[in-house]
């Protein structure tokens, strides 16, 4: 059964296109964040970008995805020819983790974005990629974010981990409250390594033992990242070891050449934590330089959190 309901009638000169769209610009101006998702903005362009993506993901996933990936496209219902409502998505979403999607205009500062998952609020993009370039696209949009991220969200022990990496952003804006805005620079580039690497491009042993599957939504989301990930001979595929993970610089704008293999969804939460411990214990306060590169707005999003 799909979580899309008929198809609406499309408003003449709608568009949602990322980097397009009025109503986004408009609500930038205003400054609002949090959105609704309106959904008869979606041009019959927009709509067969959708399609195209599910289309040319769909066999990859079956091939290379995680199984509890495959359980969560099927318990949302997903429909692969018309972009998702957030609120029928939602419907089928609570239930099972608490999660729901909630749409967003736009960039979420870094600290606001973790603190969401804290509270199990996943931040959405509403646009959708150009559909002239579907297989890379260097911010999200709602293919990566409902297609890529929220599929996992419905498995509780993965839901569990999104939730413990929200109190480790918390720990880590707590290590700015004597003013040391140096420690806390380190500690976000720590953090933003570890989401790179697990979040959105993680790999996993199968539970089976035999070989490796695909969990993280940056490889789900792409056609050719997850291709590359997984049977490229360029590609190191090392085991997680949580001290290289937080040193390892990444770039957002090539097919990644270093993935990282956690064992299992047990595994990774042991992971978090010992990220978490060591945000409070400030053994993350100087890791290695180099990207990602660390905002102005991110940086002041985690000083303001550890004074409140």
């Amino acid at each position: 059964m799909s979580a899309v309901g008929a198809a609406p009638a499309l408003v003449a000169g709608g568009d949602l296109t990322t980097g397009r769209a009025d109503f986004i610009e408009r609500a930038q101006t205003r400054g609002d964040l949090f959105v609704e998702q309106p959904y008869d903005l979606y041009s019959k362009a927009n709509q067969e970008t959708w399609r195209r993506l599910y289309r040319a993901l769909a066999g990859k996933w079956e091939q290379h995805a995680h199984p509890r990936f495959l359980d969560g496209v099927a318990r949302l219902g997903l429909d692969p020819d018309r972009i998702p409502r957030l609120e029928d998505v939602n419907r089928f979403l609570e239930p099972l983790s608490g999660f729901r999607a909630r749409a967003v205009s736009g960039y979420v500062p870094a600290y606001l974005f973790f603190d969401c998952l804290r509270r199990r609020e996943f931040p959405t993009t509403i646009t959708v990629r150009d559909g002239n370039r579907l297989d890379y696209l260097p911010e999200p949009d709602i293919f990566h974010d409902l297609a890529g991220h929220v599929p996992m969200h419905t498995d509780p022990a993965f839901a569990d981990v999104l939730v413990r990496f929200g109190d480790a952003a918390r720990a880590a804006a707590l290590r700015g409250r004597d003013g040391d805005c140096r420690s806390v620079e380190s500690a976000l580039r720590a953090l933003a390594r570890f989401f790179w690497f697990t979040i959105e491009f993680g790999l996993m042993r199968r539970p089976a033992g035999d070989g490796l599957c695909a969990y993280g939504s940056g490889l789900l989301s792409s056609a050719g990242e997850i291709g590359h990930a997984l049977e490229s001979p360029g590609v190191q595929r090392v085991p997680f070891q949580l001290e290289w993970v937080v040193n390892q610089g990444f770039e957002i704008d090539s097919l990644q050449p270093l993935l990282f293999v956690v064992d299992s969804f047990r595994h990774l939460e042991r992971e978090v934590r010992r990220l978490e411990r060591w945000l409070g214990e400030g053994r993350l306060d100087n890791v290695a330089p180099g990207e990602p590169a660390v905002s102005r707005e991110d940086l002041r999003s985690f000083l303001d959190a550890g004074l409140q």
